[in-house]
Protein backbone atom coordinates (compact mmCIF):
# COMPACT_ATOMS: atom_id res chain seq x y z
CA UNK A 1 0.00 0.00 0.00
CA UNK A 2 1.04 3.44 -1.00
CA UNK A 3 2.11 5.95 1.71
CA UNK A 4 -1.28 7.98 2.65
CA UNK A 5 -1.21 11.65 3.47
CA UNK A 6 -3.31 12.28 6.72
CA UNK A 7 -4.20 15.01 8.58
CA UNK A 8 -5.75 15.25 12.17
CA UNK A 9 -7.40 18.07 13.39
CA UNK A 10 -8.14 19.18 17.13
CA UNK A 11 -7.19 22.00 18.69
CA UNK A 12 -6.02 19.95 21.45
CA UNK A 13 -2.95 18.24 21.53
CA UNK A 14 -0.29 16.49 23.88
CA UNK A 15 1.01 18.16 26.21
CA UNK A 16 -2.41 19.14 26.82
CA UNK A 17 -4.18 17.01 29.40
CA UNK A 18 -7.31 16.41 27.50
CA UNK A 19 -8.82 13.29 26.89
CA UNK A 20 -9.19 13.93 23.68
CA UNK A 21 -5.40 15.48 22.86
CA UNK A 22 -4.14 11.98 23.94
CA UNK A 23 -6.53 9.96 21.68
CA UNK A 24 -5.67 11.49 18.54
CA UNK A 25 -1.87 11.39 19.55
CA UNK A 26 -2.44 7.42 19.85
CA UNK A 27 -4.16 7.41 16.22
CA UNK A 28 -1.89 9.69 14.72
CA UNK A 29 1.07 7.79 16.20
CA UNK A 30 -0.46 4.40 14.95
CA UNK A 31 -0.88 5.85 11.60
CA UNK A 32 2.24 6.77 11.45
CA UNK A 33 3.79 3.35 12.29
CA UNK A 34 1.96 1.82 9.99
CA UNK A 35 3.72 4.02 7.29
CA UNK A 36 1.05 6.96 6.49
CA UNK A 37 2.78 10.41 6.47
CA UNK A 38 0.93 11.63 9.45
CA UNK A 39 0.09 15.57 10.27
CA UNK A 40 -1.87 17.03 13.12
CA UNK A 41 -3.07 20.94 13.54
CA UNK A 42 -3.99 21.43 16.78
CA UNK A 43 -3.64 24.17 18.81
CA UNK A 44 -2.00 26.10 21.63
CA UNK A 45 -3.90 26.00 24.36
CA UNK A 46 -3.91 23.81 27.14
CA UNK A 47 -7.70 21.66 28.48
CA UNK A 48 -7.98 23.41 31.58
CA UNK A 49 -7.19 27.22 30.15
CA UNK A 50 -3.53 27.08 30.60
CA UNK A 51 -1.82 28.77 27.57
CA UNK A 52 1.48 28.41 26.95
CA UNK A 53 3.97 29.35 24.05
CA UNK A 54 4.48 26.22 21.22
CA UNK A 55 6.50 26.28 18.23
CA UNK A 56 4.85 26.81 14.87
CA UNK A 57 6.06 23.05 14.43
CA UNK A 58 7.13 20.28 16.22
CA UNK A 59 7.86 16.63 16.05
CA UNK A 60 5.55 14.02 18.03
CA UNK A 61 7.30 10.58 17.49
CA UNK A 62 7.03 10.13 13.60
CA UNK A 63 4.11 12.84 13.28
CA UNK A 64 4.30 16.54 11.94
CA UNK A 65 2.42 18.61 14.69
CA UNK A 66 1.25 21.92 13.29
CA UNK A 67 0.52 24.61 16.59
CA UNK A 68 -1.60 27.50 15.31
CA UNK A 69 -2.03 30.35 17.51
CA UNK A 70 -4.99 30.52 19.71
CA UNK A 71 -6.04 32.77 22.21
CA UNK A 72 -5.79 30.44 24.95
CA UNK A 73 -8.54 32.71 27.21
CA UNK A 74 -9.34 29.21 28.93
CA UNK A 75 -13.13 28.57 29.77
CA UNK A 76 -13.52 30.99 32.11
CA UNK A 77 -16.71 32.44 30.07
CA UNK A 78 -18.73 31.92 27.44
CA UNK A 79 -16.73 34.98 25.46
CA UNK A 80 -13.38 33.64 26.30
CA UNK A 81 -14.23 29.60 25.04
CA UNK A 82 -15.99 31.30 21.34
CA UNK A 83 -12.66 33.27 21.41
CA UNK A 84 -10.62 29.91 21.60
CA UNK A 85 -12.89 28.55 19.24
CA UNK A 86 -13.22 31.23 16.56
CA UNK A 87 -9.54 31.99 16.28
CA UNK A 88 -8.62 27.96 16.39
CA UNK A 89 -11.14 27.69 13.34
CA UNK A 90 -10.30 30.35 11.43
CA UNK A 91 -6.57 29.33 11.67
CA UNK A 92 -7.31 25.45 11.16
CA UNK A 93 -9.04 26.58 7.76
CA UNK A 94 -6.48 28.99 6.43
CA UNK A 95 -3.83 26.24 7.10
CA UNK A 96 -5.74 23.25 5.85
CA UNK A 97 -6.04 25.23 2.72
CA UNK A 98 -2.06 25.56 2.23
CA UNK A 99 -1.74 21.75 2.44
CA UNK A 100 -1.14 19.92 -0.60
CA UNK A 101 -3.59 17.34 -1.25
CA UNK A 102 -4.14 15.14 1.89
CA UNK A 103 -5.80 11.62 1.38
CA UNK A 104 -7.84 12.05 4.33
CA UNK A 105 -8.67 14.55 7.25
CA UNK A 106 -9.99 13.04 10.08
CA UNK A 107 -11.52 15.98 12.24
CA UNK A 108 -12.67 15.88 16.19
CA UNK A 109 -15.35 17.92 17.43
CA UNK A 110 -13.09 20.49 19.70
CA UNK A 111 -14.02 23.23 18.57
CA UNK A 112 -17.84 22.61 17.61
CA UNK A 113 -18.36 22.46 13.55
CA UNK A 114 -13.84 22.34 13.20
CA UNK A 115 -14.78 20.08 10.84
CA UNK A 116 -15.88 22.87 8.27
CA UNK A 117 -12.15 23.39 7.97
CA UNK A 118 -11.67 20.02 6.36
CA UNK A 119 -14.30 20.04 4.35
CA UNK A 120 -12.68 23.14 3.21
CA UNK A 121 -9.67 21.64 2.12
CA UNK A 122 -12.02 18.60 0.29
CA UNK A 123 -13.83 21.63 -2.03
CA UNK A 124 -9.99 22.73 -2.68
CA UNK A 125 -8.82 18.65 -3.40
CA UNK A 126 -11.80 16.63 -4.37
CA UNK A 127 -10.21 13.06 -3.74
CA UNK A 128 -9.70 13.87 -0.18
CA UNK A 129 -11.80 11.90 2.14
CA UNK A 130 -12.81 13.85 5.15
CA UNK A 131 -13.95 11.58 8.59
CA UNK A 132 -16.00 12.87 11.25
CA UNK A 133 -14.86 11.72 14.66
CA UNK A 134 -17.52 12.85 16.35
CA UNK A 135 -16.97 12.94 20.60
CA UNK A 136 -19.87 15.62 21.04
CA UNK A 137 -22.74 16.49 19.02
CA UNK A 138 -23.72 20.53 18.58
CA UNK A 139 -25.96 21.67 19.18
CA UNK A 140 -27.86 18.79 20.27
CA UNK A 141 -25.61 19.26 23.52
CA UNK A 142 -26.51 22.40 24.13
CA UNK A 143 -29.93 22.47 23.23
CA UNK A 144 -30.63 19.20 26.02
CA UNK A 145 -28.39 19.65 28.61
CA UNK A 146 -28.39 23.46 28.52
CA UNK A 147 -25.64 25.50 29.98
CA UNK A 148 -24.34 27.45 33.18
CA UNK A 149 -25.83 31.02 33.29
CA UNK A 150 -23.58 33.53 34.52
CA UNK A 151 -24.39 35.85 37.12
CA UNK A 152 -26.26 39.41 36.55
CA UNK A 153 -24.17 42.15 36.01
CA UNK A 154 -21.69 43.46 38.35
CA UNK A 155 -21.72 47.29 39.03
CA UNK A 156 -17.71 48.49 39.06
CA UNK A 157 -16.05 51.22 40.42
CA UNK A 158 -12.75 52.52 39.32
CA UNK A 159 -10.75 52.84 36.19
CA UNK A 160 -11.82 49.41 34.97
CA UNK A 161 -15.39 49.84 35.08
CA UNK A 162 -15.90 50.63 31.48
CA UNK A 163 -14.18 47.90 29.77
CA UNK A 164 -16.16 45.46 32.43
CA UNK A 165 -19.13 46.69 31.59
CA UNK A 166 -18.43 46.46 27.99
CA UNK A 167 -17.38 42.62 28.43
CA UNK A 168 -20.65 42.33 29.94
CA UNK A 169 -22.80 43.47 26.98
CA UNK A 170 -20.61 41.61 25.14
CA UNK A 171 -21.10 38.46 26.56
CA UNK A 172 -24.56 38.97 27.29
CA UNK A 173 -24.65 39.40 23.19
CA UNK A 174 -22.82 35.99 22.69
CA UNK A 175 -24.94 34.11 24.93
CA UNK A 176 -27.97 33.30 22.54
CA UNK A 177 -25.11 31.87 20.53
CA UNK A 178 -23.35 29.51 23.00
CA UNK A 179 -27.25 28.27 24.22
CA UNK A 180 -29.05 28.05 21.26
CA UNK A 181 -32.84 27.38 22.09
CA UNK A 182 -34.21 24.12 20.06
CA UNK A 183 -36.37 25.76 17.03
CA UNK A 184 -34.63 28.98 17.57
CA UNK A 185 -33.13 30.58 14.96
CA UNK A 186 -29.28 29.91 15.67
CA UNK A 187 -30.58 26.36 17.00
CA UNK A 188 -32.08 25.92 13.15
CA UNK A 189 -29.14 27.74 11.45
CA UNK A 190 -26.81 25.22 13.50
CA UNK A 191 -28.59 22.26 12.65
CA UNK A 192 -28.64 23.33 8.90
CA UNK A 193 -25.07 23.63 8.92
CA UNK A 194 -24.89 19.76 10.22
CA UNK A 195 -27.14 18.21 7.62
CA UNK A 196 -24.75 20.73 4.86
CA UNK A 197 -21.64 19.23 6.37
CA UNK A 198 -23.11 15.42 6.74
CA UNK A 199 -23.92 15.78 2.85
CA UNK A 200 -20.19 15.96 2.56
CA UNK A 201 -19.02 13.60 4.84
CA UNK A 202 -17.32 10.31 3.52
CA UNK A 203 -17.59 8.48 7.14
CA UNK A 204 -18.95 9.44 10.23
CA UNK A 205 -17.34 7.35 13.40
CA UNK A 206 -19.21 7.75 16.61
CA UNK A 207 -18.37 6.44 20.10
CA UNK A 208 -21.16 3.83 20.42
CA UNK A 209 -24.65 3.04 18.91
CA UNK A 210 -26.84 5.72 20.65
CA UNK A 211 -24.02 8.61 19.29
CA UNK A 212 -24.30 7.23 15.52
CA UNK A 213 -27.55 6.61 15.65
CA UNK A 214 -28.68 10.38 16.84
CA UNK A 215 -26.36 11.95 14.35
CA UNK A 216 -27.59 9.48 11.31
CA UNK A 217 -31.22 10.41 12.43
CA UNK A 218 -30.92 14.29 12.98
CA UNK A 219 -28.31 14.99 10.09
CA UNK A 220 -27.33 12.35 7.50
CA UNK A 221 -29.58 11.12 4.80
CA UNK A 222 -30.41 7.15 5.46
CA UNK A 223 -32.34 6.28 1.95
CA UNK A 224 -28.98 7.39 0.34
CA UNK A 225 -26.86 5.67 3.59
CA UNK A 226 -24.82 8.63 3.81
CA UNK A 227 -22.33 8.82 5.38
CA UNK A 228 -21.16 5.52 6.15
CA UNK A 229 -20.79 5.48 10.08
CA UNK A 230 -18.73 3.31 12.47
CA UNK A 231 -18.99 2.89 16.03
CA UNK A 232 -15.38 2.90 17.53
CA UNK A 233 -15.52 3.24 21.23
CA UNK A 234 -12.74 5.82 22.65
CA UNK A 235 -9.85 3.97 24.48
CA UNK A 236 -6.46 3.83 27.03
CA UNK A 237 -3.09 2.80 26.28
CA UNK A 238 -2.70 -0.81 27.19
CA UNK A 239 0.88 -0.09 28.21
CA UNK A 240 0.10 1.92 30.62
CA UNK A 241 -2.05 -0.24 32.32
CA UNK A 242 -0.20 -3.44 32.52
CA UNK A 243 -2.31 -6.36 34.02
CA UNK A 244 -1.20 -7.45 37.50
CA UNK A 245 0.97 -4.49 37.71
CA UNK A 246 1.74 -3.48 41.71
CA UNK A 247 0.94 -0.25 41.96
CA UNK A 248 1.04 2.26 45.06
CA UNK A 249 -2.17 3.53 45.86
CA UNK A 250 -2.54 7.55 46.14
CA UNK A 251 -1.94 8.90 49.11
CA UNK A 252 -4.59 10.71 49.32
CA UNK A 253 -6.14 7.46 51.15
CA UNK A 254 -4.54 8.50 54.00
CA UNK A 255 -7.13 10.54 54.66
CA UNK A 256 -9.19 9.92 57.89
CA UNK A 257 -12.23 10.12 56.05
CA UNK A 258 -11.19 7.42 53.33
CA UNK A 259 -9.14 4.97 55.59
CA UNK A 260 -10.40 1.61 56.25
CA UNK A 261 -13.67 2.20 54.04
CA UNK A 262 -14.90 0.93 51.08
CA UNK A 263 -14.45 3.77 48.41
CA UNK A 264 -16.60 4.51 45.74
CA UNK A 265 -14.87 6.72 43.10
CA UNK A 266 -15.75 8.61 40.64
CA UNK A 267 -12.86 10.08 38.55
CA UNK A 268 -13.18 12.84 36.21
CA UNK A 269 -15.28 16.17 35.34
CA UNK A 270 -18.79 16.41 36.54
CA UNK A 271 -20.25 18.16 34.37
CA UNK A 272 -24.08 19.06 32.72
CA UNK A 273 -24.80 15.27 31.68
CA UNK A 274 -24.39 14.20 35.47
CA UNK A 275 -26.33 13.97 37.97
CA UNK A 276 -25.47 13.24 41.42
CA UNK A 277 -28.81 12.81 43.28
CA UNK A 278 -29.05 9.25 42.93
CA UNK A 279 -25.27 9.28 44.57
CA UNK A 280 -26.12 12.24 47.51
CA UNK A 281 -29.50 9.94 48.34
CA UNK A 282 -27.51 6.39 48.80
CA UNK A 283 -24.64 8.05 50.43
CA UNK A 284 -27.45 9.74 53.09
CA UNK A 285 -28.49 5.85 53.50
CA UNK A 286 -25.50 4.51 54.54
CA UNK A 287 -24.67 6.21 57.55
CA UNK A 288 -21.02 6.45 59.26
CA UNK A 289 -21.18 2.86 60.59
CA UNK A 290 -21.75 1.09 56.76
CA UNK A 291 -18.06 2.37 56.51
CA UNK A 292 -18.61 3.51 52.73
CA UNK A 293 -16.80 6.78 51.48
CA UNK A 294 -18.18 8.04 48.00
CA UNK A 295 -14.58 9.84 46.54
CA UNK A 296 -15.04 12.34 43.88
CA UNK A 297 -11.44 13.47 42.05
CA UNK A 298 -11.83 15.73 39.90
CA UNK A 299 -13.90 18.98 38.90
CA UNK A 300 -16.36 20.90 36.76
CA UNK A 301 -19.63 22.95 36.81
CA UNK A 302 -21.95 20.31 39.02
CA UNK A 303 -18.70 20.60 41.63
CA UNK A 304 -20.14 22.68 44.28
CA UNK A 305 -23.52 21.53 43.71
CA UNK A 306 -22.34 17.78 44.45
CA UNK A 307 -20.61 19.46 47.90
CA UNK A 308 -24.24 21.10 48.11
CA UNK A 309 -26.07 18.26 47.91
CA UNK A 310 -24.27 15.64 50.41
CA UNK A 311 -24.56 18.02 52.77
CA UNK A 312 -28.77 18.10 52.88
CA UNK A 313 -28.62 14.42 52.60
CA UNK A 314 -26.51 14.68 55.80
CA UNK A 315 -23.86 12.34 54.18
CA UNK A 316 -20.77 15.71 54.03
CA UNK A 317 -18.68 13.59 55.75
CA UNK A 318 -18.72 10.31 53.56
CA UNK A 319 -18.81 12.30 49.99
CA UNK A 320 -15.24 13.60 49.85
CA UNK A 321 -14.25 15.69 47.30
CA UNK A 322 -10.68 16.32 45.58
CA UNK A 323 -9.40 18.14 42.73
CA UNK A 324 -7.75 17.05 39.76
CA UNK A 325 -4.92 14.71 39.94
CA UNK A 326 -2.06 14.64 37.13
CA UNK A 327 -2.95 12.10 34.41
CA UNK A 328 0.27 10.52 35.62
CA UNK A 329 -1.32 9.87 39.23
CA UNK A 330 -4.43 7.89 38.34
CA UNK A 331 -3.63 4.41 38.53
CA UNK A 332 -2.66 5.29 41.62
CA UNK A 333 -5.97 6.85 42.78
CA UNK A 334 -7.65 3.99 41.17
CA UNK A 335 -5.53 1.56 42.68
CA UNK A 336 -7.35 2.63 46.13
CA UNK A 337 -10.79 2.40 45.02
CA UNK A 338 -12.66 -0.73 45.39
CA UNK A 339 -15.47 -0.41 42.50
CA UNK A 340 -15.77 2.78 39.90
CA UNK A 341 -19.12 5.08 39.81
CA UNK A 342 -19.82 6.59 36.32
CA UNK A 343 -23.56 8.45 35.93
CA UNK A 344 -24.90 10.08 32.75
CA UNK A 345 -28.30 11.84 32.74
CA UNK A 346 -30.87 10.53 31.08
CA UNK A 347 -30.87 13.66 28.57
CA UNK A 348 -27.31 12.99 27.68
CA UNK A 349 -28.05 9.72 25.84
CA UNK A 350 -26.03 9.70 22.79
CA UNK A 351 -24.45 13.11 23.21
CA UNK A 352 -22.13 12.09 25.94
CA UNK A 353 -19.91 8.51 26.04
CA UNK A 354 -18.34 8.49 29.38
CA UNK A 355 -14.14 8.13 29.15
CA UNK A 356 -13.45 7.34 32.19
CA UNK A 357 -15.08 4.13 31.58
CA UNK A 358 -11.84 2.55 29.37
CA UNK A 359 -9.65 3.57 32.59
CA UNK A 360 -11.24 2.21 35.31
CA UNK A 361 -11.82 -1.17 33.38
CA UNK A 362 -7.77 -1.32 32.62
CA UNK A 363 -7.72 -1.21 36.61
CA UNK A 364 -10.44 -4.03 37.38
CA UNK A 365 -12.70 -1.93 38.89
CA UNK A 366 -16.28 -3.17 38.86
CA UNK A 367 -18.32 -0.27 37.16
CA UNK A 368 -21.58 0.79 39.42
CA UNK A 369 -23.20 2.98 36.74
CA UNK A 370 -26.21 5.15 36.81
CA UNK A 371 -28.17 6.55 34.01
CA UNK A 372 -29.75 5.33 30.32
CA UNK A 373 -29.81 2.01 29.24
CA UNK A 374 -27.95 2.34 25.73
CA UNK A 375 -24.52 4.16 26.48
CA UNK A 376 -21.44 2.90 26.46
CA UNK A 377 -21.07 2.01 29.77
CA UNK A 378 -24.49 0.05 29.99
CA UNK A 379 -23.31 -1.73 26.29
CA UNK A 380 -19.77 -2.61 28.55
CA UNK A 381 -21.79 -3.93 31.25
CA UNK A 382 -24.06 -6.09 29.40
CA UNK A 383 -21.51 -7.48 27.32
CA UNK A 384 -19.14 -8.35 29.75
CA UNK A 385 -20.83 -8.42 33.00
CA UNK A 386 -17.68 -6.50 34.60
CA UNK A 387 -20.47 -4.46 36.68
CA UNK A 388 -24.12 -3.05 37.35
CA UNK A 389 -26.29 -0.92 35.50
CA UNK A 390 -28.82 1.11 36.94
CA UNK A 391 -31.19 3.87 36.02
CA UNK A 392 -31.52 7.20 37.55
CA UNK A 393 -33.05 7.65 40.99
CA UNK A 394 -33.03 3.99 42.13
CA UNK A 395 -31.53 4.61 45.38
CA UNK A 396 -32.44 1.57 46.31
CA UNK A 397 -31.02 -0.24 43.59
CA UNK A 398 -27.72 1.70 44.44
CA UNK A 399 -27.60 0.95 48.14
CA UNK A 400 -27.99 -2.82 47.64
CA UNK A 401 -25.18 -2.83 45.06
CA UNK A 402 -22.57 -0.90 46.69
CA UNK A 403 -23.40 -3.36 49.98
CA UNK A 404 -23.35 -6.97 48.02
CA UNK A 405 -19.58 -5.15 46.55
CA UNK A 406 -18.61 -4.59 50.25
CA UNK A 407 -19.31 -7.62 51.71
CA UNK A 408 -19.01 -10.32 48.59
CA UNK A 409 -15.75 -10.65 48.09
CA UNK A 410 -16.18 -13.55 45.46
CA UNK A 411 -18.60 -11.17 43.41
CA UNK A 412 -16.62 -8.57 43.35
CA UNK A 413 -13.67 -10.47 42.45
CA UNK A 414 -15.71 -12.01 39.60
CA UNK A 415 -16.27 -8.52 38.18
CA UNK A 416 -12.97 -7.39 38.72
CA UNK A 417 -11.79 -9.92 36.44
CA UNK A 418 -14.52 -9.20 33.55
CA UNK A 419 -13.90 -5.64 33.91
CA UNK A 420 -10.08 -6.17 32.85
CA UNK A 421 -11.16 -8.42 30.24
CA UNK A 422 -13.75 -5.91 28.73
CA UNK A 423 -10.65 -3.41 28.40
CA UNK A 424 -8.31 -6.31 26.80
CA UNK A 425 -11.18 -7.03 24.11
CA UNK A 426 -12.43 -4.02 23.19
CA UNK A 427 -11.64 -0.71 25.19
CA UNK A 428 -7.99 -0.76 24.56
CA UNK A 429 -5.53 0.73 21.75
CA UNK A 430 -4.85 -2.72 20.34
CA UNK A 431 -8.69 -3.77 20.17
CA UNK A 432 -9.76 -0.16 18.86
CA UNK A 433 -6.63 0.65 16.28
CA UNK A 434 -7.30 -2.32 14.29
CA UNK A 435 -10.73 -1.06 13.38
CA UNK A 436 -9.59 2.43 12.59
CA UNK A 437 -7.42 0.63 9.97
CA UNK A 438 -10.57 -1.35 8.38
CA UNK A 439 -12.30 2.18 8.21
CA UNK A 440 -9.22 3.79 6.76
CA UNK A 441 -8.14 0.97 4.20
CA UNK A 442 -11.84 0.43 3.11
Amino acid sequence: MSRRRITLVNQFFPPSAAPTAHLAASLAEHLAERGDVVTVIGGRSGYLGSGGRSRHRRRHGEVRVICLWTSALGKGSIVRRLFDYVSFLVGATVRLALLRRQDVVISLTTPPFVVVSALAHKALHRRTRVLLWSMDCYPDVIENLGSRTEGGPVVHVGPESRRQRAVARLRDALRPIASPRRGGPMSVALRGLNRAVFARLDHLVALDEAMRYLLLAGYGSPDRQRPAASVIPNWERAEDHSAGAEIVPWGGYADDALRDRFVVLYLGNLGYGHHVETVTAAAGRLGPDERVAWLFVGGGVRWEQLEGQAASEGAGDRVVQREYVDKSETPAVMAGADCALIVLADEALGLMSPSKLHANLAAGLPIVYIGPAGSNVDEAITRFACGVSLRTGDVDGLVATVCRLRDDDGWRAELSANARRAFDEAYSDRAALPQWDEVLDA
